[in-house]
C-alpha cells in the first residue's frame, strides 16, 4: 500500500500495517499515524505525547 506524508509529500510503501500504527516517514523523519487502512492507506500526523512530569 502507498501513501503520501502530509508534511513533505513523500511517498511511502507500508506493508502489513494497522490502524493506529506509528511510522516514521523516511525523508522528513517525522512521526505519522495511520489512520485508515481500508478503502485506501491514509497517514495523519501523530499526536505529540505530552509529559506527565511524574503524575
Amino acid at each position: 500500500m502507498t501513501a503520501l506524508c502530509p508534511e513533505c509529500e513523500a511517498s511511502l510503501n507500508l506493508k502489513d500495517v494497522l490502524a493506529g500504527e506509528i511510522v516514521v516517514c523516511p525523508d522528513c523523519g517525522v512521526d505519522l499515524e495511520v489512520t485508515a487502512v481500508a478503502p485506501a492507506l491514509a497517514l495523519a500526523l501523530a499526536p505529540k505525547e505530552a509529559e506527565d512530569w511524574g503524575e
